[in-house]
């Protein structure tokens, strides 16, 4: 069966174990968070976490090429004034599966509004952990540079002596750098904190993200035609970005009504790019006989 370009109603659990392995360039997804989004997902507790988890991050590990890349937006809850270590627990327990624990990349909410807590402040970031098969995968880094900046108006029309040499670190790290290497130049690379605004108006969802969150990822992991999966779909944001950005997607999600407004999403986008064709289908479980003939086969 052929499963790009198809938005999937069911457990990606299940789903994906009729996936091929070794398949899927990137995986770029938002769980829900543990005790949240209850009326539609149920909820998982803090401390059931980990175990909830980790049988799907199992089929991420098998479907995932091994030059591919796996993202995880994820966030702890605070549990009694403080922080549950349920996140800890799973990077270390998918470290055990084979799973190598890459990257950490920080999603800073601009828009976050003020507020407190008794003992602490509210946050406006989220965490976005980049999790490899292998530790060669694939990354184009010059997809996502950025415009240098007006620093550099300024701190490089008076180079010192020292700007035009590597200047070596004064705490022995190793690290230096040459200044003038930056003359002359229109991009950078960026940071690995990522500054966007939270998504205001999309109200098919109580946890949207912006459009330009998983473009940025898809762009830094993927080339045109890969193949981006998204096994808690939600409202359908992570196929949008891969069709903008013309890849292939496959999206999964638990919920009929998610799965229906994610259809319709990347149908109105479509319109205008009518050479990635959709195909849609409420996913079938294979019984167990089913099965048997599968793996015979």
């Amino acid at each position: 069966m052929n499963f790009t370009n198809k938005i999937l109603l069911g457990d990606c659990g299940e789903v994906l174990k009729s996936f091929p392995d070794n398949s899927v360039d990137l995986i770029f997804t938002s769980p829900p968070y543990a005790d949240q989004r209850k009326k539609t997902y149920g909820g998982i507790r803090p401390d059931d976490y980990v175990n909830w988890f980790l049988p799907k991050a199992e089929q991420f590990l098998r479907v995932l090429k091994p030059t591919g890349t796996f993202i995880l937006n994820i966030k702890e809850r605070v549990v009694n004034g403080e922080r549950h270590t349920y996140v800890i627990e799973l990077i270390l327990e998918m470290r055990k599966q084979g799973w190598i624990w890459t990257e950490e990349y920080m999603w800073h909410k601009k828009n976050s509004y003020p507020g407190k807590w008794p003992n602490r402040f509210r946050d406006n970031w989220e965490r976005l952990i980049q999790f490899n098969k292998s530790k060669n995968f694939n990354m184009y880094q010059e997809a996502v540079m950025v415009p240098v900046g007006e620093w550099a108006k300024e701190r490089l029309s008076k180079l010192s002596q020292t700007d035009r040499t590597r200047d070596e670190s004064k705490v022995g790290s190793g690290f230096g750098k040459n200044v003038s290497n930056w003359v002359g130049r229109d991009l950078v690379y960026p940071t690995n904190v990522i500054h966007l605004a939270t998504e205001c108006f999309n109200r098919n969802h109580s946890a949207a993200f912006p459009i330009e969150l998983p473009k940025w990822f898809i762009k830094l992991y993927t080339l045109p035609g890969d193949l981006v999966l998204d096994p808690f779909l939600g409202s359908g944001t992570t196929a949008l970005a891969a069709i903008q950005l013309a890849r292939s997607y496959v999206g999964i999600d638990l919920n009929p009504e998610y799965v229906n407004i994610s259809r319709s999403r990347v149908t109105e986008t479509q319109i205008g790019l009518p050479n990635i064709a959709e195909e849609q289908e409420d996913y079938q479980f294979p019984s167990s006989s089913d099965a048997g003939k599968q793996e015979s086969e």
